[in-house]
């Protein structure tokens, strides 16, 4: 019989085959999840880190967990046609893009902070209005 952990990350990976949570979406936060299986708080813990080390989900600090773009290649023979199965097992591929995504959030704000500190030296009054 399967822990209550492993039931909670088998239950959030159906979601996700199903398409009910698809990649980039927020995944129930913690406070959810234990009243949805009346699971302790560890008891969740467990279950998002045993998804993030399989690559189905990634965190972002401060904004929560969410949806990996998983290659699913154990979902059935469809899976095998495409360029994705040829990454490394464990999720890797889909840490490298949540890596991307993220230096790619990075490098939007910077930009969006130079453009403030840039309105701000210039005294244009209209930024952030």
């Amino acid at each position: 019989m399967p822990l209550t952990f492993e039931v909670i990350a088998e239950a959030l990976r159906e979601r996700i085959r199903s398409g009910g949570l698809r990649p980039g979406d927020a995944l129930p936060t913690q406070a959810v999840l234990m009243r949805e299986f009346g699971a302790a708080s560890l008891t969740v813990q467990k279950a998002m880190t045993l998804l993030k080390q399989d690559g189905w989900a990634v965190s972002h600090p401060g904004k929560g967990a969410y949806v990996a773009h998983h290659n699913h290649a154990d979902d059935g023979a469809d899976a095998l046609d495409t360029p994705e199965t040829t990454a490394p097992v464990g999720g890797t591929a889909a840490r490298v893009e949540s890596l991307e995504r993220a230096l790619a959030d990075a490098v939007q704000q910077i930009a969006d902070l130079r453009a403030r500190v840039e309105a701000l030296e210039t005294g244009d009054g209209e930024y952030g209005r």
